[in-house]
């Protein structure tokens, strides 16, 4: 298996998880605990989208192009 398509979906699994641990807590919260999550899911959900972005360039980079084949005969 190509090295992109698991370096993807690590990078889906962070979006999500960071998707529901910032939407999970209730904004204007007060306690430093939940507010600390949310914060954590925020960067995580932002880590997420890069790692995917970087899984999809790498696997679009180690495709293997077809050689040129020149055919001069007429």
């Amino acid at each position: 298996m190509k090295t992109g398509f698991p370096i993807i979906i690590i990078g889906s699994v962070m979006f999500v998880s960071g998707l529901v641990m910032f939407y999970s807590i209730e904004l204007g919260q007060t306690d430093y605990n939940l507010r600390l999550i949310k914060n954590i899911g925020t960067f995580i959900g932002l880590a997420g989208m890069g790692v995917t972005l970087a899984g999809i360039l790498l696997n679009l980079i180690s495709k293997s192009q077809q050689p040129i084949q020149e055919n001069y005969d007429v």
